[in-house]
């Protein structure tokens, strides 16, 4: 940071020093505040963000002894414990100076001053402060590179027309700035996929931040993303970098974005549109240069048309949006992925003499996945883990009484049938009844209407 955009607050009664410390100043620094009444201190430090403070010793005529200023000191501290303050007084007190340094001032200048010391010491305390923000970012950045680093490393398999039409897709993506809505139900690998985009991307050599927005309850919403100041609620021990910091020149993540609730659409909205954000307790904007990538299982048009999700919001996500289809669809990508997983959590419970045998992965492909590639994962660990023979057979493959197609030997009339797509089409959709409909081609009111027929 160039000292010319740093921020200077001075405190001092006296109209004669602020208006000396001003032409001093503001042709070296730019940004310098003058007050004289140190009751404004603590609204000044709420206003702006500040690096630095100079501030009188003694505000009270004939008072002397220095406590004033080291009470208001401590008041800088408590509310801004990064600041830089220079402590200044007409009275040169060793002792007073030494109280000051401990109660966490940077320096001590005597009145009356040397411009030229006087600015050497303001120079190397703004670069002290600069130096705590500098190393507070790398702090929160490293936190979210270990994350990173310590996830499982996880790849996309498959070879199908469908999963390679989607790569295909998300490598021209990869190399814009768009924004991009992966969609598709649980389980599918969008974030794989937001992985695979940033890893493809002009940004590849900085973080992917990624946030659960399902997880993330609403009074933590704006701290989590946006970030904090101390003091700025309860909780608030330090000052605390906000996701959309974190990720500034690198990759936005945001999954399970249909969780979030209406009225905070509206603040994720204009972070994104302003391209900066405000921390909690804080006044200053924050200029941030992210990439965003956003992932639903919801059908955010349905959403929308119920008034569940902006409108402007959505078009503002998804420049691009990538549909991933689910597992069933994938056709021999299954056997891909269970060997994947096979060789995985053999390794893993050292029963590397495992094998699965081709009647077992006919019943794999013959399964209908509502949990997708999740689901897969989840089974073939299992398998691994309860095998008590070196090859696992169907009747080792636990798995839900869901069948890919509609059997028709197994049902009676047309009603049955028509009772079972409602069943497979609301499962499919989470439970999601509008979607259920849609899919249906029916209006949810006449779905309703079946449903209550049927006594459900």
């Amino acid at each position: 940071m160039s000292l010319q955009k740093t921020s200077i607050l001075v405190v001092d009664d006296k109209r004669s020093i602020l208006s000396a410390l001003e032409i001093l100043l503001v042709p070296e620094f730019g940004d310098v505040t003058l007050i004289s009444n140190p009751n404004q201190i603590v609204f000044e430090l709420r206003k702006k963000d500040y690096n630095l403070v100079i501030l009188d010793m003694n505000f009270t005529a004939g008072v002397k002894s220095g406590n004033e200023g080291i009470y208001w000191l401590g008041r800088i501290k408590e509310s801004k414990p990064d600041i830089s303050v220079v402590m200044i007084t007409a009275y040169g007190d060793i002792e007073t100076a030494v109280k000051a340094l401990k109660a966490g001032a940077s320096d001590f200048v005597i009145k009356p001053w040397d411009n030229e010391k006087l600015l050497a010491t303001l120079r190397l305390a703004l670069q002290l402060n600069i130096s705590k923000k500098e190393l507070n970012v790398l702090k929160d950045r490293e936190s979210v590179l270990k994350r990173e680093m310590n996830r499982e490393q996880r790849y996309i398999i498959g070879s199908s027309p469908q999963i390679m039409k989607v790569l295909k897709l998300a490598r021209k993506v990869a190399k814009t700035d768009a924004n991009v809505l992966i969609t598709g139900e649980n389980g599918t690998g969008k974030e794989l996929i937001a992985q695979e985009i940033h890893r493809m991307s002009n940004r590849a050599k900085e973080l992917l931040v990624s946030v659960d927005m399902g997880a993330i309850t609403e009074t933590l919403f704006e701290s989590e993303l946006f970030g904090h100041v101390k003091g700025a609620f309860t909780d608030a021990r330090e000052n605390r970098q906000g996701k959309f910091e974190i990720a500034h020149k690198g990759t936005l993540f945001l999954d399970e974005i249909g969780n979030l609730s209406f009225h905070l659409q509206a603040k994720l909205l204009a972070a994104i549109e302003n391209r900066q954000i405000t921390r909690i307790g804080s006044n200053d904007p924050v200029p941030v240069d992210i990439r965003l990538i956003s992932a639903t299982n919801r059908n955010i048009e349905s959403m929308v048309r119920e008034g569940l999700f902006r409108e402007d919001l959505l078009y503002r996500i998804n420049t691009i949006q990538i549909e991933l289809p689910p597992l069933r669809e994938r056709g021999k990508d299954i056997v891909s992925l269970a060997e994947f997983f096979l060789q995985k959590y053999t390794s893993k419970y050292n029963k590397r003499y495992l094998k699965i045998n081709r009647q077992a992965l006919d019943k794999l492909m013959d399964y209908s996945w509502p949990g997708n590639i999740r689901e897969l994962q989840n089974t073939i660990e299992k398998a691994v883990i309860l095998s008590d023979t070196p090859v696992i057979k169907p009747e080792d493959l636990y798995l839900k009484s869901v069948s890919k197609s509609i059997s028709f030997e197994s049902i009676a009339t047309l009603e049955e049938m028509e009772q079972k797509m409602i069943n497979m089409a609301i499962e499919k959709n989470n439970g999601n009844l509008t979607a259920a409909a849609e899919q249906l081609g029916i209006t949810r009111q006449t779905l309703y209407n079946r449903l209550k027929k049927d006594g459900k």
